[in-house]
């Protein structure tokens, strides 16, 4: 476990030094060509930095922040978009959290909108119902020989979705300390989405959205405008975002549990991109004539995509054996306050998975 401290520590050591980089190039190239060959070794190398990470709570979110977040970014800035440019150039620690963090930079007390997200940050007390939920979910999984398969989908659903708010919820904490910038909201009620183009363009996981729109959405959008007409050409330029999308995530799966790739994952995502290509149709042709009550919305949208997930998406998530591991790994980190050294996770045995 030392080793993986060690090399996680290395990793983002290497991160912040290659960005240290970029923002000095970025101060004597112009956006183009020219910053582009220059930052892509940087790109290639975030994307080969997750490998030395074997444990799930490390190498995740050094992928997603690193690999994903860090480079999408990154080749955006190389063509003088997106959040890491600015005029005036940004502070260099202000552009290091930028690349790797969802964070909104407060620039000045003028603009209000750069200073507060979208609603205000959640406190301790907010997320005590969650905790509650988490606790049930955990309890309940003892008895999953004799849940319903989609209940038991609908736990695991659970989980991810905590887990995932905690850690940028942890991440805004740092960002707020550090560098005195805001977390962008990354979740806004789920589970209230409806359609499957609310779920995942306004409701789920938004900084994925906001970085895939600028990165593959609004280039395929003006690839595709050359032979689609201007009312049919988001369909395309959906799909394709999901694509990347799906692609993504197998890749993340395949760091978190070095296994070989089903692509069961990127059919998932194909399968939503082209549900929504289909709701865009439906809600540019008869939309203002079939508008569902929303309760019947929100329930269809709900049920197809955990439907879809307990399909494609779980089967492979489950072979990583993330909940065991998640939980052997949660152990070794508390044995540190209790052994004062770190301990593999192998060496645990988790009571709960």
């Amino acid at each position: 476990m030392e080793g993986e401290a060690y090399n996680f520590i290395l990793d983002w050591s290497v991160a912040v030094a290659s960005l240290f980089y970029c923002h000095s190039v970025g101060k004597f190239t112009a956006p183009g060509t020219t910053r582009f060959v220059a930052l892509f070794p940087v790109m290639f190398l975030f994307f080969y930095l997750p490998l030395n990470l074997y444990t799930m709570f490390l190498c995740g979110p050094t992928f997603f922040f690193i690999s994903w977040l860090g480079s999408f970014k990154l080749v955006l800035y190389s063509f003088g978009k997106g959040p890491l440019s600015s005029h005036p150039p940004l502070p260099l620690s202000h552009f290091i959290s930028s690349a790797c963090l969802p964070i909104k930079v407060k620039r000045n007390q003028e603009d209000t909108s750069d200073q507060i997200t979208k609603r205000p940050q959640r406190s301790i007390i907010d997320y005590a119902p969650r905790v509650f939920l988490l606790l049930i979910a955990i309890k309940a999984y003892d008895y999953k020989a004799n849940l319903h398969p989609l209940l038991l989908t609908s736990i695991y659903s659970y989980y991810i979705f905590f887990w995932l708010e905690l850690i940028l919820a942890v991440a805004a904490s740092l960002a707020r300390t550090l560098v005195g910038v805001e977390l962008e909201p990354q979740f806004d009620e789920p589970h209230q989405a409806t359609s499957v183009q609310n779920f995942w363009g306004k409701r789920w996981n938004l900084m994925v959205s906001s970085i895939l729109r600028p990165t593959v959405y609004h280039p395929s959008r003006a690839i595709f405008g050359r032979v689609v007409p201007e009312r049919w050409v988001s369909v395309p330029a959906v799909f394709t975002t999901f694509v990347v999308s799906g692609i993504m995530h197998e890749i993340i799966f395949y760091y978190l549990g070095r296994l070989t790739p089903t692509w069961e994952v990127t059919w998932f995502f194909v399968i939503q991109g082209v549900w929504v290509g289909m709701e865009i149709v439906i809600k540019k042709t008869i939309g203002r004539q079939f508008k569902p009550q929303r309760v019947v919305s929100r329930v269809l949208t709900l049920v197809f995509v955990i439907t879809t997930s307990f399909w494609l998406f779980f089967p492979p998530f489950m072979r990583l054996n993330p909940f065991a591991r998640g939980c052997r790994e949660l152990m070794a980190f508390a044995g540190l306050f209790k052994h004062g050294y770190l301990i593999r996770p192998d060496e645990y045995s988790c009571p709960y998975f």
